[in-house]
């Protein structure tokens, strides 16, 4: 997986790949020749006391060792440039096929798990590119230039070499087959970190509250000492590669020592010929030990290469349509159809058979006890997910036939848990339409019952705003999250549960200015308050993903035993009518 990767990369640019190629080629012939010059030094020179021949010889090693240093040099420049831009480009593709995710594939593969792999796993990648670039592309060069080149200087001498490469292949092999399952592991136990800290830092006030802090602190402690567990035996296994290598080379350096000063005693051998033999063997050392510092990583890039491949082989379930609508007439009219929804195939339905109509100038109210499936209702109509069944039509087209775009452009939507970004006010309600003026920002924030309290803060548009909105009471980031719905100037607008955090005075006044602010457009509220709703011009009941009732409040009290008794469990009788 990894090479395949590395493959399709190195093929995508092709300019730096090819120099980095032609530069190891070349350094790696000059390391070769080096002992062959070096050999010649000793059998031409010095034996034969020939102090021109050493100092000819002696330049020309230098001029090969400085074309050596260069092409090093320029080789790793260009295998830094690969790598980085693997990491670069690996990143942009899990970004974009993620937010390309509905809430199913992001559920099924989890926020920390993708976080994970877009930042740690893309890393160990990255790591494991420099050192290919720049370790495998000279080592087998070396590795096999230096059989060569001993063969030449003795051929006996060289079938230690037929026993040495087996012996290391065996051990190379057995200890990365050990190492593999451990990097899996290490990974998934820096998943439980990841997933653990962001659970203990969002819920730090509920963690206070009930007096847990000792609590989560054991949990964060054994998650840390499973990882550091995996880490301990991994690095253990991983230890014995070097040296256990060092040991198979030495063994039989020692033995090309042995034979090679008998080979000498017989005549059958000149001093220079070993000398450049147990060089040749060296530089075979060289390349195994760094070889090897590659294989160390590299089952745990394969692991990762795994995990970065799955999610770009992940499928979105809210693909758009190979010939999507690009424009429709403006109405404002939503509709669903036998509209059900399951999860995943295997999972029991949430919604079923659900009929729905709102048309433009009215308020659509969605209400249901906790879990009925009102939030999941909303969450079809921009398509954060797909129907199991049935239609859902945004001006008579299918949403699954339309342009992502044009989509979002005709709907205003402000989720149950609204979230805002880091930066300040304006950037976030200019969110949905850059070109929005300070005017049109604040007349948004009038209708949001939310002038005051930005008026009231440090820079009015230009105060900062934390990441997710942090350094905000809960209704204000419902107030701003209108806003920036309200900003878009949309056709359908969407609130799900979106003024929940809000006092009765607060709802009242941001009702009556919304009701003349959309009066044009199409509105569909899912609400906990009965009393918020009442005017709809329609109210859906839900109750266990099915419609029971559809109509007015006064036709529901009168027809629907669900919303009646959802009514007066929040009202008295006697106001309820």
């Amino acid at each position: 997986m990894v090479l395949r990767m590395l493959v399709r990369h190195v093929r995508l640019h092709p300019t730096p790949s090819a120099l980095l190629i032609l530069l190891q080629l070349v350094q790696a012939i000059a390391i070769l020749w080096l002992p062959t010059l070096n050999a010649g030094i000793i059998d031409q020179g010095i034996i034969k006391g020939d102090n021109g021949y050493i100092l000819r010889t002696g330049g020309v090693m230098l001029a090969v060792t400085v074309l050596q240093v260069i092409c090093a040099a320029g080789g790793v420049y260009f295998a830094a440039e690969l790598a980085m831009a693997l990491g670069r480009d690996l990143r942009a593709q899990m970004f974009e096929r993620i937010q390309s995710f509905s809430a199913r594939e992001v559920g099924r593969l989890g926020v920390s798990s993708l976080v994970t792999r877009t930042t740690n796993d893309v890393q160990q990648l990255q790591m494991v590119a420099l050192l290919v670039f720049t370790i495998m592309v000279s080592a087998p060069i070396v590795a096999v230039g230096s059989i060569v080149m001993a063969l030449g200087q003795d051929v006996p001498l060289s079938g230690a070499l037929l026993v040495l490469m087996p012996v290391l292949a065996v051990v190379i092999g057995l200890l990365m087959h050990r190492m593999r399952p451990l990097y899996r592991d290490m990974q998934q136990r820096i998943e439980a970190i990841n997933r653990m800290l962001r659970e203990q830092i969002s819920g730090i006030r509920v963690i206070r509250a009930f007096v847990k802090e000792a609590h989560e602190q054991r949990r964060f402690a054994q998650a840390n000492r499973e990882l550091m567990d995996v880490s301990i035996r991994s690095g253990q296994v991983s230890a014995l590669m070097i040296p256990g290598v060092i040991l198979v080379v030495n063994l039989c350096s020692v033995a090309v020592m042995w034979f090679g000063a008998l080979r000498i005693d017989s005549g059958g051998m000149q001093v220079g010929a070993l000398t450049a033999f147990l060089a040749y063997l060296v530089q075979l050392l060289t390349s195994v030990i760094l070889a090897t510092s590659m294989f160390m990583l590299l089952p745990r890039a394969e692991v990762c290469a795994e995990r970065v491949h799955e999610v770009l082989a992940t499928a979105s379930t809210v693909s758009p349509s190979g010939a999507p609508t690009r424009r429709v007439e403006e109405s404002g009219h939503v509709e669903l159809r036998h509209a059900s929804f399951a999860y995943t195939e295997s999972a029991e339905l949430v919604l079923r058979d659900i009929d729905l109509v709102a048309r433009r100038g009215e308020t659509v109210a969605v209400v249901g006890s906790t879990g009925s499936g009102k939030s999941t209702l909303l969450g079809l109509i921009p398509r954060l997910f797909d129907v199991t069944s049935g239609q859902v039509l945004i001006n008579g087209v299918d949403v699954r036939d339309m342009d992502p775009r044009l989509l979002t452009s005709l709907i205003g939507y402000v989720p149950q848990n609204p979230y805002l970004f880091s930066g300040t006010v304006a950037s976030n309600l200019r969110y949905g339409r850059p070109e929005a003026t300070d005017e049109e920002l604040w007349h948004a924030l009038e209708v949001a019952q939310g002038k005051d309290f930005v008026q009231l803060m440090d820079g009015g548009l230009d105060a900062p705003i934390a990441q997710g909105g942090s350094n905000v009471s809960g209704g204000q980031r419902q107030r701003l999250a209108i806003a920036r719905a309200l900003v878009r100037r949309p056709e359908i607008y969407l609130f799900d549960d979106s003024f929940s955090a809000l006092d009765y005075a607060t709802d009242a006044a941001l009702r009556a200015a919304l009701a003349q602010e959309t009066e044009s457009a199409t509105v569909i509220v899912v609400a906990q308050r009965v009393s918020s709703i009442r005017n709809a011009n329609r109210i859906v009941v839900l109750d266990e993903g099915r419609v029971v009732g559809t109509g007015t409040h006064a036709a529901l009290m009168e027809s629907s035993p669900t919303y009646r008794e959802l009514v007066l469990s929040q009202i008295p009788e006697g106001a309820a009518a």
